[in-house]
C-alpha cells in the first residue's frame, strides 16, 4: 500500500521534483566524471614517459574538497522540495494520516529520486569522464580514442556518497516534518528567508573574518620582522604599520564584542568592523603596486598571502554592506520626506527595504558564490597557462644536479663530487647520453664565503668555457669575453628594471684574480635553468676561464642530455638512488638536488591538470548553485545582486591581474626585442 502511494505520490509531483531531478542528475555526474579518473581500473595509455599516480591522488583530494560544495546543494534542493511539499503534507495530516507516516512517505519519495538521479547521473558522468580524458590527452600532448568503460569503484563511492547523504538529509527532514506545527506547513510556501539581521549567517561569516584576522596580523608582524628598515620610505611605513594596526584594531572590537554582549548592539559592531575592512583592503590592495615602485623583496608566497586577504576583506564588506543597508536605507528615507513622497519613491523604497529583509542573505550568498565562480573560469586558463611557461624553462636537462653551500661553514667542507652515481645509473639502464657537463659556481672574493645573509647572497660566478659548454647543449652560439671583462646571465623571471639597476651599480666586478670591467654586451636572458643561480639570486658572473681558476669554488652541477627521454619509472629510481647516497637536507653541511626532466614534467602536467579539473570543477557546482538558490527575477533583487557582484569581482580581478602582470610583462619585452632584431 505505501508503495504504491509513494509511486502514485510521486508520479503526480513529477513537476515539483523536476529541479530536484535536475540537480542531483548535475551533482552525480560531476562527481562521477572527475572522481573517475582516480580509479584503479583507470589506465589511459600515456607511455612510459608518464605517470598518472600524482595525477590520481591529486584528482581524488580535489574532488573531496569541491564535495562539501555538493553537500551543501543537495541540503538546499531537499529542503525546497520540503517547502514546496509541506502544503500537501499538512492535508495528509488533516485526513488523518500520522505527521510520522508522512515523514517516512517523503523520505522515501526523495530517495526514489535518488535513485533515478544516480542511474541517470552516472552514465552521464561516464560520457562526460570521456571529455575529461580528452583533455588529459591533450594536455600531456596525445592522440585521443573514444573507450566506453564504468569503473566499479568509482560506482560504488557515487552511490555510497550520495545515498549516504540523501538518507542523512532524509532523516533530518523526517524530524523536521514530525515538529512543524500544521499552520507553519499550510504557509510555508508563503514564507520568505529570515532577515539577515536575525539570521546566524552574519554571525558565522564574522567569526571566520575574526580567524582570518589572527593570520593577517601573523603575517604583518612577520613581513615587517623580515624588512623592516629605518630608511624605509613613508609608503612602506604606512603599508606595513597598517597591516598590523588595522587587524589588531579589528580583533580588539571582536574581542570587545564577546565580553561585552549585552552593552554591545550588533548593528554598531559591525558598522565599526566594516569601516575596518575597507581601510585594511586598501592597506593590503596596495602591497603589490608598492612591492613594484619600491623594489620590495616580499616573496610571491606572501604576495598572493596579501591578495587573498584583500578578497576575504572584500566579502565580509559585502556581508556587513548588507545587513547594514536596510538600516541607512530606512534612516535616510525617515529624513528625507521631500524624497521619500517624490513620485514614486515611496513604492521603491517599500520593494528595496522588503527584498533587503527577506532575501537578503540569499542574494548575498548568489553574489559571493557567482563572483568566485567566474574568477575560477576566468583563472583556470590564466595560472595553467603560467605554469606551463614557467616549466619551458626549468625542464631543460634531461638531468640536473645541483649543490647548496647554505650550511657549509668550512672550505674543506664544500661539495667537490663528480656525482658518478648518476652515469653508473644510465650505463646500466642503457641510456644513451648525448651531453654531459660536471661544472663549478664560484665567488668572486673568498671572503664572500662568510659574509652570506639570507636574502643577500653574494653572487655566484661561471667559468666562460662551461657557460658557453652549457649554451651548446641547449643550442645557443658561444659568446667571447676579452682579457679583464665579463658578462652576466639572468633568470628568466628578472625584470628589466631590476637587471638595469644591478647593472648600473655593478660596472666593475672586484674579484681575488683583479678588477674586471662590464663587457658592451653586458647581459644575456636564455633561459638555461633555475639551479645555474645562487641563493636568492636572479644573476650569475660569466668570467674569464682564468679568472677562474683563482677564486674559490662553492657549488659543484652537473647537466645531462640524453638521447632519448629516460622512462618515468627509471627517472624515479635515479632520484631516489641518488637522495640515499646525497642528503637533500642539511644543518652543517651541503645539501644536493637532483631533477629529472620525465619527473618535472609529469608533474607539472598533473599539477597543471588537478588544478585546472578543480576550478572548473568548483566553478560549475558553484554556477548550479547559483542557478538552484536564485531567490527570484524581480529587478530590484537583480539591482542589489549586481551591485555586490561589481565589488566583488572587480576585486577578483585585481587578483588575477596581479597574477599575469609578471607573465605579461616578460612576453611583451620578448615581443620588443623580437621587433629591435
Amino acid at each position: 500500500m505505501y508503495i504504491k502511494l509513494v509511486l502514485r505520490s510521486a508520479r503526480r509531483s513529477l513537476s515539483d521534483y523536476a529541479l530536484y531531478l535536475v540537480t542531483m542528475t548535475i551533482c552525480v555526474t560531476l562527481f562521477y566524471a572527475f572522481l573517475s579518473l582516480s580509479s584503479r581500473y583507470y589506465h589511459p595509455n600515456i607511455g612510459t614517459y608518464y605517470d598518472l599516480t600524482f595525477l590520481s591522488d591529486g584528482l581524488r583530494l580535489a574532488v573531496c574538497a569541491v564535495t562539501l560544495l555538493l553537500l551543501f546543494l543537495i541540503r538546499f534542493v531537499d529542503r525546497y522540495m520540503l517547502t514546496r511539499r509541506q502544503k500537501e503534507m499538512a492535508l495528509q495530516t488533516l485526513m488523518g494520516m500520522e505527521q510520522r507516516t508522512v515523514g517516512w512517505l517523503f523520505l522515501a519519495e526523495t530517495l526514489l529520486m535518488g535513485a533515478l538521479a544516480l542511474a541517470g547521473g552516472i552514465l552521464l558522468g561516464a560520457l562526460c569522464s570521456q571529455l575529461i580524458t580528452a583533455q588529459l590527452y591533450r594536455a600531456y600532448g596525445l592522440a585521443y580514442h573514444v573507450t566506453w568503460m564504468l569503473y566499479p569503484d568509482t560506482i560504488g563511492l557515487t552511490v555510497g556518497f550520495f545515498a549516504l547523504s540523501l538518507l542523512a538529509v532524509g532523516l533530518v527532514n523526517m524530524r523536521t516534518i514530525r515538529r512543524l506545527p500544521l499552520i507553519t506547513m499550510l504557509k510555508a510556501e508563503r514564507l520568505n528567508d529570515k532577515p539577515l539581521a536575525h539570521s546566524r549567517f552574519l554571525p558565522v561569516v564574522t567569526v571566520l573574518y575574526a580567524l582570518l584576522l589572527l593570520a593577517m596580523l601573523w603575517t604583518g608582524v612577520w613581513q615587517m620582522h623580515l624588512f623592516f628598515d629605518r630608511r624605509m620610505a613613508w609608503p612602506l611605513y604606512l603599508m606595513f604599520g597598517g597591516n598590523i594596526l588595522l587587524p589588531a584594531a579589528a580583533l580588539g572590537l571582536c574581542l570587545g564584542k564577546l565580553i561585552r554582549r549585552k552593552h554591545y548592539p550588533f548593528q554598531r559592531f559591525i558598522q565599526q568592523l566594516t569601516l575596518l575592512a575597507i581601510l585594511n583592503t586598501g592597506c593590503m590592495a596596495s602591497v603589490p603596486k608598492l612591492r613594484e615602485v619600491y623594489y620590495l623583496a616580499l616573496s610571491d608566497g606572501a604576495l598572493n598571502q596579501y591578495l587573498l586577504f584583500t578578497l576575504a576583506h572584500l566579502i565580509f564588506i559585502i556581508c556587513g554592506v548588507m545587513f547594514l543597508l536596510s538600516t541607512y536605507l530606512t534612516a535616510w528615507k525617515e529624513r528625507s520626506p521631500e524624497i521619500k513622497y517624490h513620485q514614486l519613491n515611496l513604492f521603491f523604497f517599500g520593494q528595496m527595504l522588503s527584498k533587503l529583509t527577506t532575501t537578503s542573505r540569499s542574494m548575498t550568498l548568489i553574489c559571493l558564490t557567482l563572483t568566485l565562480a567566474i574568477f575560477l573560469f576566468a583563472l583556470a586558463p590564466a595560472l595553467t597557462s603560467w605554469a606551463e611557461g614557467y616549466l619551458e624553462v626549468r625542464s631543460l636537462y634531461a638531468v640536473q644536479i645541483n649543490s647548496r653551500y647554505n650550511q657549509v661553514y668550512d672550505e674543506a667542507d664544500l661539495p667537490r663530487d663528480d656525482y658518478a652515481l648518476v652515469s653508473q645509473f644510465l650505463q646500466d639502464e642503457q641510456i644513451a647520453v648525448t651531453f654531459d657537463r660536471t661544472f663549478n659556481l664560484y665567488l668572486p672574493e673568498r671572503e664572500d664565503f662568510h659574509a652570506r645573509v639570507k636574502w643577500q647572497f653574494p653572487v655566484a660566478a661561471l667559468s666562460l668555457s662551461d657557460y658557453n659548454a652549457l649554451r651548446d647543449m641547449l643550442g645557443y652560439g658561444p659568446i667571447t669575453l676579452a682579457d679583464g671583462q665579463f658578462t652576466t646571465h639572468w633568470q628568466t623571471i628578472a625584470t628589466a628594471a631590476d637587471r638595469d639597476a644591478f647593472l648600473q651599480e655593478h660596472p666593475r666586478a672586484q674579484t681575488d684574480a683583479g678588477e674586471l670591467t662590464l663587457a658592451a654586451e653586458a647581459s644575456h636572458e636564455e633561459p638555461m635553468g633555475e639551479t645555474l643561480f645562487n641563493s636568492y639570486t636572479d644573476v650569475v658572473y660569466i668570467f674569464p676561464d682564468a679568472v677562474c681558476q683563482e677564486l674559490l669554488p662553492v657549488m659543484r652541477n652537473r647537466y645531462l642530455q640524453t638521447a632519448e627521454p629516460i622512462p618515468y619509472d627509471a627517472a624515479l629510481a635515479l632520484e631516489q638512488a641518488f637522495s640515499r647516497v646525497y642528503p637533500e637536507g642539511s644543518t652543517n653541511g651541503p645539501t644536493y638536488a637532483i631533477r629529472t626532466r620525465t619527473r618535472q614534467v609529469n608533474d607539472s602536467l598533473a599539477s597543471n591538470f588537478v588544478l585546472q579539473s578543480m576550478l572548473t570543477y568548483g566553478a560549475v557546482v558553484l554556477m548550479v548553485i547559483c542557478a538552484v538558490v536564485t531567490p527570484d527575477a524581480s529587478p530590484v533583487t537583480m539591482l542589489l545582486m549586481f551591485a555586490a557582484m561589481i565589488m566583488l569581482y572587480e576585486g577578483s580581478l585585481l587578483i588575477a591581474r596581479v597574477v599575469l602582470r609578471r607573465r605579461i610583462k616578460r612576453q611583451n619585452e620578448e615581443l620588443a626585442a623580437e621587433e629591435d632584431e
